[in-house]
């Protein structure tokens, strides 16, 4: 007689573990084919369940092919291929360890302990109370009009970008409008990148099968003469402060790749990284504000002026290629909730946005001298070089040294300091980015600084010349 633990079926109805355990045993050979069942009534009563139970059980398993009903007869198992034992693994799975950094000046962070949380919150409650039927309504695949709008504005005030809503596209941060970018463009499309530059740009664009150029730099931007010679039919580049170099793209290098794209019918990606952070003079007009002919894609995110886990971006598209993006990539939902598209609508056209950039900025601008000012006052001083020093939220450094970038980084890992090497940025290994630091300074407080630095210079001065 079969017998089941019946009282070991957890939250299953009876008929379903029951059922459950019988088909176990026919794929595990348990029940040969051919084996005649015990009665249904018999049954109920040797596991003290109702009748109705094990004709549940029977006939689920007889609609699935494991049971054939003979007349008169019963129940009797049919023939099925057996189940493979299962194989007896040992799966080591890697140990994930969280480093515990002393210092870390290598991961790029913002200071989000400053943003107006009371402000998002107020704005979030207005959001739920006011129009709770919104946030369950379908979001065109462009993002939110009301969201579009606002950033429209936003660059139309604070960037001299005159664009309408209608060329934005909302979408969940930067890599993934960089997937939809390789698909806009086509991955037959030679993408070029600068050299020495955001590696994750790179790491896209492969994964997604596009071929790759890395364009080295001189002293205003991506080669001129290097980016003829790639074939390239796209560029993705940060004219206005270029990570990590820092380099500002002047108007006649501009103007150059401008008549570039327009003589080989190619595409420039704008990636406005973090010009929001500049402290020296006005704020450089976009390339896109200057394009008369429809050749620059601007994107940008915030990311850097609000926080990472922000993962909110926007492309702006030229007209010519809006209408592609349309008919071919138009099926894709949006992927920013329709919550948070609402509470940043709300956020901008209210100004909350641009007082938190307005404060963020003296802050940074603050703690960017206070840093560069301990730096140049401690016994690092004369074995340092900066560069790059008039925007964004990190700097250059120099160290005067014959150690390699993995002996440095080695040693000062064995310290707990964790640092960034410009070398680490470079798709073509150049001897001119080797021994400079990436200084991400916006993760590191004031109160902090002192500490701070003469944790490095213990660390460092003994392994500079």
């Amino acid at each position: 007689m079969l017998t089941y633990p019946m009282e070991e079926r957890g939250s299953l109805p009876l008929y379903e573990y029951l059922c459950r355990r019988i088909r176990a045993d026919i794929l595990s050979g348990a029940l040969p084919a051919g084996t005649r069942l015990p009665s249904k009534r018999a049954l109920a009563e040797h596991l003290r369940v109702s009748v109705v139970t094990v004709e549940g059980a029977y006939s689920q398993l007889e609609a699935e092919g494991y049971l054939q009903a003979q007349p008169k007869r019963g129940f009797f198992v049919s023939a099925v291929e057996q189940a493979p034992p299962p194989a007896v693994r040992s799966v080591l799975m890697p140990e994930t360890t969280t480093v515990s950094w002393r210092l870390d000046l290598a991961r790029n962070q913002v200071d989000t302990a400053r943003f107006p949380v009371s402000t998002w919150a107020r704005l979030t409650r207005q959001v739920l109370s006011e129009a709770p039927e919104a946030l369950l309504s379908p979001v065109p695949h462009q993002g939110l009009a009301a969201l579009r709008q606002a950033i429209a504005d936003d660059l139309r005030d604070f960037k001299g970008m005159a664009v309408s809503p209608e060329q934005i596209v909302i979408g969940a941060g930067a890599e993934y409008l960089y997937l939809l970018l390789a698909q806009l463009l086509g991955r037959d499309t030679v993408f070029a990148v600068e050299d020495p530059g955001y590696p994750k740009i790179r790491q896209v664009y492969d994964a997604c099968g596009a071929a790759c150029v890395p364009i080295p730099l001189d002293n205003q931007g991506v080669e001129l003469a290097a980016l003829m010679r790639s074939k390239a039919r796209a560029l993705h580049i940060s004219p206005n402060h270029q990570y990590p170099t820092g380099l500002v793209t002047p108007i006649a290098r501009r103007q150059a790749l401008l008549r570039w794209a327009e003589d080989t019918g190619s595409t420039i990606i704008e990636d406005d990284y973090d010009s929001e952070f500049r402290y020296t003079g006005r704020p450089i007009p976009t390339l896109q504000s200057i394009d008369d002919r429809g050749r620059v894609i601007y994107l940008n995110t915030f990311s850097q002026t609000i926080s990472p886990s922000m993962r909110l971006g926007f492309l702006v598209l030229p007209p010519r290629l809006l209408e592609r993006y349309r008919q071919e990539l138009g099926f894709y939902a949006c992927t920013v909730p329709a919550l948070e598209q609402h509470v940043l609508a709300r956020f901008i056209a209210g100004g909350h946005y641009e007082r938190h950039l307005s404060r963020m900025r003296k802050e940074y601008r603050d703690r960017r001298s206070a840093t560069i000012s301990a730096f140049r006052a401690s016994p690092l001083a004369s074995h340092v070089t900066f560069s790059e020093e008039g925007a964004g939220l990190h700097f250059l450094l120099r160290l005067d040294t014959n150690r390699s970038d993995e002996e440095l980084r080695r040693l000062t890992a064995e310290a707990g300091i964790r640092l960034s090497f410009l070398s680490e940025y470079a798709a073509v290994p150049d001897p001119r980015f080797a021994h400079t630091l990436v200084i991400n300074y916006a993760g590191l407080s004031q109160s902090d600084l002192e500490e701070a630095l003469q944790l490095l210079t213990d660390v460092l001065l003994p392994l500079l010349a």
